[in-house]
């Protein structure tokens, strides 16, 4: 009996490839060539699985070229690049890797947070031009994370993760906003006191986003939620591109309306709006959060694992539409 085809879109490890040979056969991205849509439709049309990254858009347009497809595997825990909705209607299952990053990316979350308030990047760039001749007492003086207010925007297992962290770690007061509230327990053990938005976004010294991307979620943070945050406040975004209107954040920033933002998502990433480009006080990250090699490996695990029992007939292990998880 002849294995299932599966493509892996993108480079992964190879360790992982050697794994999927085992039970697929397999065509690798090693190349990790850059593809269109119609370039990923037409590697896929013959495929019953695939191996994807947060990159690779499957929507309807895709689908429809691809009868075969069974199931599509995320090597990531956010999935905007499925159309979940179209990929249910075609019988497609989809996966991601919730869970194996939530610490690695708490971890970046704060440490992009502890950058941006304290300037280290404007700083760097200063002594890298050569511009440090002397000491002034205000230099590069930036902003307190201890003590001071932090509001998150999602309060999922990562926010709660940067929540325990600055609450336990810094002696921050913790606020949050979310789509539904914490039970008490969750609250207790995060320190975290629940608020609407535009409390949140009023009292915040740092806000920081961690809500998945959806619709709904789209701009998120744009002008009118800017001129409530405090000039002295600052803004860092590890959540998805989209959430925040980056042009509206460029312009806030340029105009000193708020204080600094760190960012590791963007809208169209990988390109970032120019005018972010521009401004001294934002620290800029190519979607690194959860970027340590046994995070990474971990994931791409987790994504092999999903393909492997599904086409065992065993059922994926993280499925986000259950409703197609039986094989066709």
């Amino acid at each position: 009996m002849s294995q299932p085809k599966i493509l892996v879109a993108r480079a992964v490890f190879p360790e992982i490839i050697a794994l999927l040979e085992q039970h697929f056969e397999v065509e690798a991205n090693q190349a990790d060539a850059t593809w269109s849509k119609a370039e990923l439709a037409d590697r896929l049309k013959d495929k019953d699985g695939a191996f994807t990254t947060g990159g690779d858009r499957i929507d309807a347009e895709v689908l429809a070229q691809c009868p075969k497809l069974k199931i599509c595997a995320n090597m990531a825990v956010g999935y905007n690049n499925f159309d979940i909705d179209a990929m249910t209607a075609a019988g497609v299952l989809a996966t991601n890797a919730p869970d194996v990053l939530t610490e690695t990316t708490a971890d970046f979350g704060f440490a992009l947070l502890m950058a941006t308030a304290r300037r280290i990047t404007e700083s760097e760039h200063f002594l890298r031009a050569g511009k440090w001749n002397k000491w002034s007492y205000d230099m590069f003086a930036g902003s307190d994370i201890h003590g001071a207010t932090l509001g998150i925007l999602g309060m999922g297992r990562i926010g709660q993760g940067i929540a325990k962290r600055g609450a336990h770690g810094f002696g921050m007061k913790v606020i949050y906003h979310n789509r539904s509230r914490l039970d008490a327990s969750l609250e207790a053990e995060c320190k975290a006191s629940y608020v609407s938005k535009e409390e949140l976004l009023g009292r915040a010294d740092h806000v920081v986003l961690v809500l998945p991307y959806s619709p709904a979620s789209h701009h998120t943070i744009g002008a009118a939620e800017l001129a409530l945050m405090k000039p002295t406040a600052t803004l860092v975004n590890i959540a998805r591109g989209g959430i925040v209107d980056d042009a509206a954040l460029a312009a806030a920033l340029k105009d000193k309306r708020i204080a600094a933002a760190g960012l590791d998502v963007f809208e169209g990433e990988p390109k970032v709006h120019p005018d972010l480009l521009t401004v001294p006080n934002v620290v800029l990250t190519p979607h690194i959060a959860s970027a340590t090699m046994p995070t990474r490996l971990a994931m791409a695990r987790l994504a092999a694992d999903n393909l492997i029992a599904y086409f065992k007939g065993n059922g994926p292990l993280t499925p986000i539409n259950p409703a197609v998880a039986a094989i066709k």
